[in-house]
């Protein structure tokens, strides 16, 4: 029973009210949908520009380096390297994915899901999206000052990141930014929480509730606990580049008794790991609920499934000493880090078993919703197992730090994040904005999608294991990795067949929203939910009536069901036989 009266909305009446300072959630929503679209773009850019310094060095980069790079006729400078890979990977996890996924599908969905009529607090909601937008105001804007943007690498560890390893103010401005959008994020996470636990409809258990709203809520439990511990982080690192405090300042303990570089990457992965779930439990909840859609069947154990999460997030909170087995830790520490790393394991091993389970013997639908989550089931398995080798100390002093590492990162959270955000915006799209995309360039879209990124990440890892370190300018100075230069190319282009996948998504996306004129139905993918009940797109108010519901989100493929459908939506009784 919702704890706050929900009073019907009146629709607003200026375009400043609708769409600039809107109080409505699904409005919010789709502004964080733009600015991730925005910056995924940024940032695919930058990873271009990356993959092109490697293959081909020394060499202009096309089309835009003579305008971007004039001062070394197109090509890419070692300096503006070290910038490139500081903030792609910056933009792509914490301005790219995070709005995509949690800031314009946790706004968008969770109320709809849970049969609420908005946010439980809308002008906090409102405030927290201009703030990320302050923020990334601020992040772009450290790449037109003098000495440029932030290159001390997206974990900014000192003395990389102090005033010794980047005297200009791009990495003071990258830190701020960080800070001003932790307290955006934080924001969210508190309405994410409070509106799940005080606006259910009536009858709505938790395990009412589809495992998106699972995902997306376990998503802002982690953020509101941990992000201000990253917060503090780069606060402290403000201080010693503003202030001339010795917080991180590498030698201060020999002299002052303070100070040490080692505390930053403490601070950092405290946060750090947490953040790696905190990006994926929205993939993960989006993924089980469509895996259950579009086999037209119940989700196979979909308790265990929310219990596993649910003990994921519990247990990302106590392993984040595996990102730093080289830091000269005691062996009793690597052994329980490491201990801990392969017990969450097993969660994570359930709730895949649990996705087999839902699509085996399943009426599958092949939409593109359904291709880009059996994707994230393939990738996300390959990104499991190799980080197997990164969570034992012995095999992690080897490969930490190469390019496997990176492989594995980009397989678990780029590729997976990534096509779990396309699958969410393929879903919901008739939802917000009542049309639905080509699903035949849709499907284009993923198969190109998936043959250019398993190209570029499994090259990563090829290239890792064979002992190639990542940020290096120019590895091929090296003798042992002149035999790499091949896998470098191969992995370059299909980042560029990767690349160019996404303009048939941008054209398709545009299309659909400003030029199509046929109107989706109300409920396209015929799915129970309660964002499913009302009209397409959602009205201002969502709910004229709050919803009772009487049975779960996967009542799908019931023989008892006599209606001419094979499913029910949730404010139905659960048909038996």
């Amino acid at each position: 029973m919702a704890f706050f009266e929900q009073n019907i909305h009146h629709p607003p009446k200026t375009f400043l009210s609708k769409y600039i300072f809107s109080y409505d959630h699904k409005v919010i929503g789709k502004q964080f949908l733009w600015y991730g679209i925005f910056f995924l773009l940024v940032g695919g850019l930058m990873a271009l520009m990356i993959r092109w310094a490697l293959a081909y060095p020394g060499e202009p980069f096309p089309v835009i380096g003579q305008f971007l790079f004039p001062t070394s006729n197109g090509v890419i400078p070692p300096d503006t390297y070290a910038m490139l890979f500081t903030m792609h990977g910056t933009i792509m996890i914490f301005y790219a994915i995070t709005p995509i996924l949690i800031g314009a599908f946790g706004n968008f969905c969770i109320p709809l899901m849970i049969g609420a009529r908005d946010m439980v607090f809308p002008l906090l909601n409102m405030l927290s999206f201009h703030i990320a937008a302050v923020s990334g105001f601020i992040l772009l804007a450290s790449l037109f000052v003098p000495l440029g943007a932030a290159a001390g690498g997206w974990t900014s560890y000192p003395t990389l990141s102090t005033l010794i390893g980047s005297p200009g103010t791009g990495q003071t401005l990258w830190s701020l930014a960080i800070f001003v959008l932790g307290v955006s994020s934080t924001m969210g996470a508190i309405n994410y929480i409070t509106t799940i636990i005080t606006l259910r409809a009536p009858g709505m258990g938790y395990f009412d509730m589809p495992l998106t709203v699972w995902g997306l809520g376990l998503t802002a439990v982690l953020n509101a606990i941990f992000l201000p511990v990253l917060g503090a982080g780069v606060l402290l690192l403000i201080f010693d580049r503003v202030f001339g405090t010795t917080f991180f300042l590498a030698g201060a303990a020999a002299t002052t008794g303070t100070g040490d570089p080692v505390l930053f990457q403490h601070v950092f992965w405290i946060f750090g790991h947490p953040e790696v779930y905190i990006l994926i439990l929205p993939a993960w909840g989006v993924v089980s609920d469509l895996l259950s859609f579009f086999a037209r069947k119940p989700a196979f154990g979909a308790k265990a499934t929310a219990l596993s999460m649910t003990t994921i997030t519990i247990l990302s909170t106590l392993v984040y000493g595996h990102h730093m087995f080289t830091t000269q830790m005691s062996p009793l520490l690597t052994q329980t880090f490491m201990t801990l790393t392969m017990t969450i394991s097993i969660p994570s091993a359930i709730f895949f078993a649990n996705w087999l389970g839902t699509i085996w013997k399943g009426s599958i639908r092949f939409t593109s919703p359904m291709l880009f989550s059996m994707g994230v089931v393939f990738v996300f398995g390959l990104g499991g197992l190799t980080g197997l080798y990164l969570g034992t100390v012995t095999t992690d002093l080897y490969l930490h730090d190469t390019y496997f590492v990176v492989g594995h990162f980009h397989y678990t959270m780029a590729a997976s994040v990534l096509l779990g955000s396309f699958a969410a915006v393929y879903f919901w799209m008739p939802k917000m904005f009542g049309t639905m995309m080509c699903e035949f360039w849709a499907k284009v879209h993923f198969w190109i999608t998936m043959l250019g990124l398993n190209g570029v990440f499994m090259g990563m890892l090829f290239m890792g294991y064979a002992g190639m370190h990542r940020r290096l300018y120019n590895p091929f100075v090296y003798d042992f990795l002149n035999k790499l230069v091949p896998i470098n190319e191969f992995t370059t282009i299909s980042a560029i067949v990767m690349g160019f996948a996404q303009i048939i998504f941008v054209v398709n996306f545009v299309h659909a929203v400003f030029f199509k004129k046929e109107k989706a139905s109300d409920n396209p993918w015929e799915v129970g939910t309660l964002e499913w009940t009302i009209p397409s797109p959602a009205p201002n108010y969502n709910f004229k009536e709050i919803p009772v519901v009487k049975c779960g989100p996967h009542e799908l493929g019931n023989p008892a069901l006599t209606n001419g459908r094979d499913f029910q939506y949730q404010t139905e009784e659960l048909a038996r036989g």
